[in-house]
C-alpha cells in the first residue's frame, strides 16, 4: 500500500483503503480493507489540547492542577475513531480481525518499543539496582499491555512516589489494550446475532459507569486503574460514533428542532440555510467542560467518580460539534494543535520518561528550567519518533513483515524487563555498585524484615491479627515474647519507626508498638481497639503518641480528649514532634553516582520543619492544659541553628525521606533515653 498523504497520518482518513495484490496465478486482484472515518484536523487539535494538559500536570502540577484529565479525553476519542472503523466495516460486511489489529500494532508497536528501549537503555548507565529491577517489572508489563494491573497491585502502604516510576503512564496504555482485544470480538459477535449494537455499548457504559462510582468510594485505586470502570469513556465515545453513522430519521429531527430553537434565541434574525448553531453550542461548552475541569479538578478530586463526566462529556460535545462548529474550524484545527495532535502519542509516551530520570537520579524534585527542558526534549523526541520510526513501520510495503518483526521486538523487549526484574537488577552493573557516602538501608523491606528477625508478634492476637500486612509480615511487634507490655507506641508508620531504637536502648523493658494509618485518636475507628486495650491493660504504664502529623492533619481537639482518657487510668502520656521532611531521597545522602552532579545530604532547617510548626503550636496547648504530658522534640536530633542532616558520622540516618532507617531508629532511641529518664522507671 502506497504511503498515505500528511494531511491523512492520523488514524483517520477517507472512505475504503483498496489495495491490488497479485493472486497465486498472477492475476491481480483488488482487495478491501478496512473503512476509516473521514480524516478531521479538529480531532487532531483535541489530541493536541489532551496532551498538552498532560504534559502541564505533570511538569507544572500547581499551575495545571487538572491535566492529567487529558487522558480522558483520549479514552473517549480512541472509543469514537475505532468504534467507527468497526461499525462501517461491519456494515460493508468487510471487518477483518487480521487486518483490524495489524493496523493497531503497526500504529502502536513502534513508538512504545523505541521509548521502552531508550529507557532501558538508560537506566543500564543511571538506575541503582532496586530500581533498576522495579522498572524491569514496569517494562515487562508495559510490553504485555498489563501495566495498570502492576501499578494497581503496587499500590500499598510505603508504595513508592509516583514520581519515581519512569513507566507509570503506560497504565493508560494498557486499559486501551485491553478494550481493543475485548471490544472488536464483542462487536462482531453481536453483529452475527443480530443483536442492536448501540444496546451492547449502552449496557457496558452503563455497567462500567456505575461499578466506578462504586468503587470510587470503596477503593479509589482500583478505580484509576481498573480496566472495568474506565470502559464507559470509551463506549462514549462508542455512542458518537453510531450516532454519527445512524442518523435517523428521528436523530435529524432532535437536531433540527434543537437547532432551530437555539437559533430562534441566538439570531434576531434566522440563518437562511445551513445553521449550525448547535454544533456551536455543543463545541462551546465542550471546551468549557475542559476547561473548568482543568482548572477546579485536582488530585485531591475522588477521581474518576462523578467528576470525570466533565472532560469526558467535554471531548464528545466537541467532536460532536462536527467540523462546521467555528470552535472546532478555527481553534482546534489551528496547524499548531494539529501538529502537537500528530505527535501525541509519541509525546504522551516520552514526556513522564524525560521528567521523572531526573526525578530518579537527583533524588530530588527537578528545578522549573529542569522540568522545561525535559518537555522541549520529549517533544523533538516524540516528532524524531513520528519521522524515523512510525512512518516507515506504519506505513508502505511489507506490512505483513512489519508487523511480524514488531511482535517479535515486543516480546523480546517484554523478555528483557522480565530477565531485568528476575535477575535483581543485574546488580554487577557499574551504576548498581555506585560509591558510598553514608552506610545505612534504604526503602522499607529491609527495616521490617529486621523487626520481623529481632522481635516478637505482639499481644494480643485480635489486635496482632488486624494489624497492617507487609509482604506477609504482620507490622505490629513487641520487643519480649512473654512478659507484659511496659510501654506502648501508637501511630502510623512513625511510631513503627521509633520503636526499634526505643526497644533496643531500654532492653529491661517490654515495648510494643500498635500502628494504623491515619491519626492516633480515641475517635479513629482505625484506632478504636488500640485503645480500648492500651486503657484497659493496667501493665501498660507510659504510651508514647506520635504520627506523621502533617499527613494524618491532627487537631488539637481531637488529641487532647485521647490524651485524658489515658491519663485517667494513671498512665503517663508523651507526645512527639516529627523527624525532618526532606525534598530528596536518601540514596542523594548514601551514594555518589554517575549523572549526578551535587552529592548533597543536608537541607535548611526552615524548609526540613516546615511541616512541624504547626505541631510546635498544638505541644505548648497540650502541656498548657495537661501539665502531666512530656513532649519530646525528635527532629533537634537532626538539625543545628541552619541546616537539617540525612546522615552523621558515616552513616545515613534516614531510608526515605521521611522515616528512620535501621540506623537512625537506633540514634534517635539513644537520644530519647537520655532526655527522657522516666522511660528507665
Amino acid at each position: 500500500m502506497g504511503q498515505l498523504p500528511k494531511e491523512a497520518y492520523s488514524d483517520q482518513k477517507l472512505g475504503i483503503v483498496k489495495l491490488t495484490t497479485t493472486t497465486l496465478s498472477g492475476q491481480p486482484q483488488e482487495q478491501n480493507y478496512l473503512s476509516h472515518p473521514k480524516y478531521r484536523p479538529d480531532i487532531d487539535g483535541l489530541r493536541g489540547i489532551a496532551v498538552l494538559a498532560v504534559i502541564g500536570f505533570h511538569a507544572f502540577p500547581r499551575t495545571i492542577k487538572g491535566g492529567f484529565i487529558g487522558v480522558d479525553i483520549f479514552f473517549v476519542i480512541s472509543g469514537f475513531l475505532i468504534s467507527t472503523i468497526i461499525f462501517e466495516s461491519l456494515e460493508r460486511n468487510q471487518f477483518s480481525f487480521l487486518e483490524f489489529y495489524s493496523r493497531r500494532i503497526r500504529r502502536i508497536f513502534p513508538a512504545v518499543i523505541t521509548v521502552l528501549a531508550a529507557s532501558f537503555a538508560f537506566g543500564w548507565f543511571a538506575l541503582l539496582a532496586d530500581q533498576y529491577q522495579q522498572f524491569g517489572k514496569h517494562m515487562a508489563g508495559s510490553a504485555g499491555f498489563v501495566a495498570n494491573f502492576i501499578f494497581w497491585q503496587e499500590s500499598g502502604y510505603f508504595d513508592n512516589a509516583a514520581e519515581t516510576k519512569p513507566l507509570l503512564h503506560l497504565w493508560s496504555l494498557g486499559v486501551e489494550e485491553q478494550f481493543y482485544i475485548l471490544y472488536p470480538t464483542l462487536l462482531w459477535v453481536a453483529w452475527k446475532c443480530h443483536v442492536n449494537l448501540l444496546a451492547v455499548i449502552l449496557a457496558i457504559a452503563v455497567v462500567s459507569f456505575g461499578l466506578g462510582l462504586k468503587m470510587i468510594q470503596t477503593d479509589p485505586v482500583a478505580a484509576f486503574y481498573s480496566p472495568q470502570t474506565r470502559f464507559w469513556e470509551l463506549m462514549l465515545g462508542a455512542v458518537l460514533a453510531y450516532l454519527a453513522l445512524h442518523n435517523t430519521r428521528t436523530v435529524a429531527k432532535v437536531r433540527h428542532t434543537l437547532d432551530d430553537w437555539l437559533s430562534r434565541l441566538t439570531y434576531a434574525h434566522l440563518p437562511k440555510e445551513n445553521s449550525v448553531t448547535l454544533s456551536n453550542v455543543q463545541s462551546w461548552f465542550g471546551l468549557a467542560l475542559i476547561g473548568v475541569s482543568i482548572v477546579g479538578i485536582t488530585k485531591e478530586t475522588r477521581f474518576p467518580g462523578g467528576w470525570v463526566l466533565f472532560p469526558t462529556l467535554g471531548a464528545a460535545l466537541l467532536i460532536a460539534g462536527g467540523t462546521q462548529a467555528w470552535i472546532n474550524r478555527k481553534f482546534l484545527s489551528n496547524r499548531i494543535l494539529v501538529w502537537f495532535g500528530l505527535i501525541s502519542f509519541p509525546l504522551y509516551l516520552w514526556h513522564w520518561v524525560a521528567l521523572t530520570f531526573p526525578r530518579v537520579v537527583a533524588g530530588e524534585y527537578p528545578s522549573g528550567g529542569i522540568r522545561v527542558a525535559a518537555v522541549i526534549l520529549s517533544t523533538v523526541l516524540a516528532w524524531l519518533t513520528v519521522v524515523l520510526v512510525e512512518k516507515p513501520l506504519r506505513f508502505g510495503k511489507h506490512n505483513g513483515t512489519k508487523v511480524g518483526g514488531l511482535i517479535v521486538l515486543m516480546i523480546v523487549v517484554g523478555y528483557v524487563g522480565y530477565r531485568c526484574n528476575q535477575g535483581r537488577g543485574f546488580p554487577l552493573r557499574n551504576a548498581a555498585n555506585p560509591t558510598i557516602k553514608n552506610a545505612g538501608d534504604l526503602g522499607h523491606d529491609k527495616f521490617i524484615q529486621y523487626l520481623s528477625r529481632k522481635f516478637f508478634l505482639c499481644t494480643p492476637i485480635a489486635i496482632r491479627n488486624n494489624a497492617v500486612l507487609s509482604k506477609g509480615i504482620r507490622r505490629c511487634f513487641q520487643s519480649k515474647k512473654n512478659a507484659p507490655v511496659d510501654i506502648a507506641l501508637v501511630g502510623d508508620s512513625h511510631a513503627e519507626h521509633l520503636f526499634l531504637g526505643l526497644a533496643e536502648n531500654l532492653p529491661q523493658k517490654n515495648i510494643a508498638y500498635y500502628m494504623k494509618g491515619g491519626v492516633p485518636v480515641i475517635d479513629n475507628e482505625r484506632f478504636a481497639k488500640i485503645f480500648d486495650y492500651l486503657i484497659s491493660d493496667k501493665t501498660i504504664k507510659k504510651v508514647i503518641i506520635t504520627a506523621y502529623w502533617i499527613q494524618t492533619g491532627v487537631t488539637l481537639a481531637r488529641l487532647l480528649p485521647t490524651i485524658r482518657e489515658l491519663e485517667a487510668t494513671g498512665k503517663q502520656v508523651i507526645v512527639t514532634d516529627d523527624v525532618p521532611s526532606f525534598r530528596f531521597s536518601p540514596a542523594r545522602c548514601k551514594y555518589e553516582r554517575l549523572f549526578l552532579f551535587e552529592n548533597r545530604c543536608l537541607q535548611g532547617r526552615d524548609s526540613a520543619l516546615r511541616w512541624n510548626k504547626l505541631v510546635y503550636r498544638h505541644s505548648q496547648e497540650i502541656v498548657a492544659q495537661n501539665p502531666d504530658v512530656k513532649i519530646i522534640y525528635t527532629s533537634q536530633y537532626f538539625c543545628d541553628s541552619s541546616y537539617c542532616f540525612m546522615g552523621k558520622n558515616g552513616k545515613l540516618l534516614f531510608r526515605d525521606e521521611h522515616h528512620l532507617s535501621i540506623n537512625g531508629s537506633k540514634y534517635v532511641g539513644e537520644r530519647m533515653v537520655d532526655d527522657l529518664p522516666i522511660l528507665n522507671d
